[in-house]
């Protein structure tokens, strides 16, 4: 996929996207910046401000657990993710490969391409300058628990979501959680568990 097709698909799940949450609303105008600039924002070397990057929260089919690794530069419990490749066609792909390369899981089903979106500084490392990462949040079902640390993790754990708060992670994770509980009990948009178990048992998206 082209620059132009991928600053396009991501820009209609922005503009789709709604959240009552200030801190995301931020983050959303800032990304939009972003694709407006010259340039190709999910290029890793597009230092100013910084650049698109593309996660996924991995839950089990009854959104009791998510899946978290520990993140070896930033030393934290953390949604798996990273940088985009050319060969990604947009950022759920992008999200999809991330979890394989660092958890060696690929059967996981797609419940919502935009789930959440998060903007953080990069520290300065080695040749590259501090920067942003501006990460674009996909949501996933596994079909089964498991996975094995690997790539940027040292470490993997399902936990329940209200042990996350427990570890070290951020505020955007448990953004999500607080998210996440809330589809769970069925207040959410999903409209409860049922439903995202149905997504999970359809046509893989």
């Amino acid at each position: 996929m082209s620059v132009a097709s991928r600053r396009q698909e991501l820009l209609s799940l922005l503009q789709d996207h709604s959240t009552d949450d200030v801190a995301e609303l931020v983050h959303r105008q800032g990304m939009l910046q972003l694709l407006a600039r010259a340039g190709d924002p999910f290029a890793r070397d597009h230092m100013v401000p910084g650049h698109l990057t593309a996660s996924a929260f991995v839950v089990t089919p009854d959104f009791g657990q998510l899946l978290l690794i520990f993140h070896g530069k930033l030393r934290r419990w953390l949604q798996p993710g990273g940088h985009f490749e050319p060969a990604d066609e947009d950022c759920v792909a992008a999200a999809r490969r991330e979890v394989a390369e660092e958890t060696g899981l690929d059967d996981v089903q797609l419940v919502r391409a935009l789930f959440d979106l998060d903007v953080h500084a990069i520290p300065a490392i080695k040749a590259d300058p501090a920067h942003l990462h501006f990460d674009v949040r996909s949501l996933f079902v596994a079909a089964q628990r498991g996975g094995v640390a690997a790539s940027d993790a040292l470490g993997l754990r399902w936990v329940p979501l209200d042990e996350v708060n427990a570890l070290e992670s951020d505020a955007s994770v448990m953004r999500a959680v607080r998210r996440l509980q809330l589809m769970r009990a069925g207040r959410g948009s999903e409209k409860g568990v049922a439903i995202l178990v149905s997504a999970f048992q359809s046509p893989r998206a």
